[in-house]
């Protein structure tokens, strides 16, 4: 039978096939949802929401006759750990990576209210893909962790775990700071191991831009290579849309840092 996300891929425009790899066989740690994994309510704006993930999974974005290992990235989808922005903040995000040249998953993770469990998927999916990298002709050392709002939050606990990225990229990340300040919150511990981050912002996402301060600060703070950018307007929740703001350049200044730290060529 297939899986509501096979189903969703079916009507994909990609010329590429996708493929959909379990992140656990029996062994996964911690809890699932207690419903049935399914699409949240429609609101008519286009964004496919996945809810109630049980089965963490990653869906493939690989180049197709890439000469050499491409770089590869991890893309983790926003939705305030209660769904999956899968298009928006997922598969789109794929297509654009595929085309720049750089391989691609999306990360089905554990939701709703299940940030432990979602980590543990974010760990996983780092370890799986090095474990995984000559299959798939990516670079074990050229390995990135993309975030959208709370996946930028899960970007950034994934980074200062034990099973790290090579680097990361932010993109209004929330739940980093504590309260109305710009430290850091508690439980994301950043150090010397920490890989260099890439984090765009608006200060109008006024529920969460903190985040961005707190994450670069303590970034700086430990001597980590971080481009921080925090536009004035934009909002919150755009993906790679062109709402008429500068922060719509986002993409093109994440893959010159891409290429600037040596990740891509």
């Amino acid at each position: 039978m297939k899986t509501l996300l096979m189903v969703m891929l079916a009507g994909a425009t990609m010329a590429m096939a996708q493929n959909e790899v379990k992140l656990w066989n029996g062994d996964m740690p911690g809890i699932g949802a207690e419903k049935p994994e399914g699409l949240a309510p429609d609101k008519g704006d286009g964004t496919d929401r996945l809810t109630n993930v049980s089965d963490p999974s990653l869906t493939l974005f690989l180049l197709k006759d890439a000469e050499n290992p491409a770089p590869f990235v991890i893309v983790c989808p926003g939705g305030g750990y209660s769904i999956l922005s899968w298009n928006k903040e997922g598969t789109d995000i794929a297509e654009w990576l595929n085309s720049i040249g750089v391989s691609a998953a999306v990360l089905k993770y554990r939701c709703p209210k299940n940030r432990e469990g979602a980590l543990e998927d974010a760990q996983r999916s780092v370890r799986m893909v090095r474990e995984r990298s000559k299959d798939w002709n990516i670079d074990p050392e050229k390995i990135g962790m993309f975030g959208f709002s709370a996946g930028g939050h899960l970007t950034a606990a994934c980074s200062n775990s034990e099973d790290r990225p090579n680097f990361s990229v932010l993109v209004y990340p929330a739940y980093l700071f504590k309260n109305d300040s710009i430290e850091l919150v508690d439980e994301i511990k950043v150090d010397a191991a920490t890989p260099p981050a890439f984090v765009v912002q608006t200060k109008d996402d006024k529920k969460y831009y903190r985040s961005t301060l707190a994450y670069t600060a303590a970034l700086d703070e430990a001597g980590i290579d971080v481009e921080s950018h925090l536009f004035a307007k934009g909002g919150h929740g755009y993906g790679m849309q062109d709402r008429g703001h500068p922060v719509s350049q986002w993409p093109q200044l994440c893959e010159a840092w891409m290429k600037e730290m040596k990740f891509l060529k």
